[in-house]
């Protein structure tokens, strides 16, 4: 059984009038699909398209786990350096496992190395922590898939030059490690000939899958391995997504693709401008940015796309859910709901009755979410909203491994719809080149 369900009810007209897609519309945009969930198929079969395959792999993540065991030897913080694509997912990950939630941090996880991520380069930021760090107790994961990503490549080298000037040189191949692409003749890999200089370790990223596309790789189970998770659970979960593609009878009865059918229908036929992503727990937060990053870089191409949103319940129902409810009529939202109810400190009653909110007395903290996370899709849909419900049986390894596929693949599946390719960011190039020339143009220091 999948270790979610998707409901696309308050998308339909039948809940929400004329703002919704009726049902012939789905059925059109689901007839659309058939295609391409062949190709899918063929290409799992034919083991054209790597993602289709990852969740089948162990060797990777052997070395992974090996790898790792010789970093963390003796360390006490791990730090993780890589940006968009090679950064977001391992953090989703990561924070599965509490990272960066303050006071969530098991006994077991506290004799764990510390993680950090840094992920978006700011000079004052990087040089405070490279200056605050105990270098010889410090580890240094650095993953670019190209080897050449400025950003990642300015922070290694900083990270580098930190430890020789603390005297550490001769250690530095036992605090780095690399994730890049395999070496190739006639392709330049700054991350890999500089690593391979300095004898550090390198594990290979996988050629065949893109950063948006990669948290099911080493780049993300690095991460993940950080926090102890079990990340042979992780990949099960996807698997399951897997093989409900090869069962499905038709695009309808395959999760991915309905939810691709209505994201792109209600853009197309109801001018939906936004894909909103409203998970309603703390260790989904990272997941929101995850997907934002996801969606926006494979479907914003050619004048198309909708905007994604990255928000979290309840804290984005006292920031965004005004504008959600009552503001332009373009936003899908999709709230993500894990089980709460009894969870988290019961309310007293003498001391809810004082607060005036008798309604609390002997109920908990996860009561009040749970209530909250039926009542804003009820909200919205009885506004005319169009809002989907995902609902995770347990919030764990194997359900979140199975969320992430979903997406990956309703973004690809999205993506055929729009007769757009999903692994392309061809206008994020130009932006890299007019940086390089400028940095080079710079006098010398």
């Amino acid at each position: 059984m999948a270790p979610y369900t998707q409901s696309i009810a308050g998308c339909l007209s039948g809940a929400i009038g004329t703002h919704g897609l009726s049902e012939a519309e789905l059925k059109s945009w689901l007839d659309r699909l058939g295609p391409a969930l062949d190709a899918l198929r063929r290409d799992y079969a034919e083991r054209r398209l790597p993602l289709l395959r990852i969740a089948e792999e162990e060797t990777d993540i052997a070395a992974a786990e090996a790898a790792f065991a010789r970093l963390s030897r003796n360390a006490r913080a791990i730090i993780f350096f890589g940006t968009g694509g090679s950064s977001l997912g391992g953090q989703t990950l990561a924070q599965l496992g509490g990272w960066n939630i303050p006071g969530m941090a098991d006994e077991a996880q506290k004799m764990r190395p510390r993680t950090r991520f840094y992920d978006n380069l700011d000079p004052v930021t990087l040089d405070t922590a490279l200056h605050s760090f105990d270098l010889a107790t410090t580890r240094f994961v650095v993953i670019s898939k190209s080897g050449g990503t400025p950003e990642t490549l300015v922070q290694a080298l900083a990270a580098l030059a930190a430890v020789k000037a603390a005297g550490l040189e001769r250690k530095i191949p036992e605090l780095f490690l690399g994730v890049t692409e395999p070496g190739a003749a006639g392709k330049a890999n700054g991350l890999r000939e500089l690593f391979e200089a300095h004898g550090i370790s390198l594990l290979d990223h996988h050629p065949g899958i893109g950063g948006r596309f990669s948290a099911l790789t080493n780049v993300g189970l690095l991460p993940a391995l950080s926090r102890g998770l079990d990340v042979r659970a992780v990949r099960g979960g996807a698997k399951v997504v897997i093989d409900a593609l090869a069962a499905a009878p038709s695009a309808r009865e395959f999760a991915p693709a309905l939810g691709a059918a209505v994201a792109v229908g209600l853009a197309r036929e109801r001018g939906i401008r936004a894909q909103v992503m409203m998970p309603y727990s703390d260790r989904l937060g990272r997941f929101s940015h995850w997907f934002a990053q996801l969606w926006a870089e494979s479907l914003g191409k050619g004048g198309q796309g909708t905007a994604p949103i990255a928000c979290l319940g309840p804290l984005d129902q006292h920031s965004q859910l005004q504008l959600f409810m009552d503001g332009p009529r373009e936003h899908l939202i999709t709230v993500v709901r894990v089980p709460t109810a009894g969870l988290g400190p019961r309310m007293a009653p003498d001391l809810a009755a004082a607060a005036g909110v008798d309604f609390l007395a002997g109920r908990t903290v996860g009561d009040l979410v749970a209530a909250q996370a039926v009542a804003v899709p009820d909200a919205l849909g009885r506004a005319g909203r169009p809002v989907r419900t995902f609902d995770l049986a347990r919030l764990d390894e194997h359900g979140l491994g199975a969320l992430m596929m979903h997406f990956m693949l309703e973004t690809i599946l999205a993506a055929r719809l729009m007769g757009l390719d999903p692994f392309d960011q061809p206008a994020v190039e130009l932006a890299k080149n007019i940086t390089r020339e400028r940095v080079a143009a710079l006098p010398k220091a």
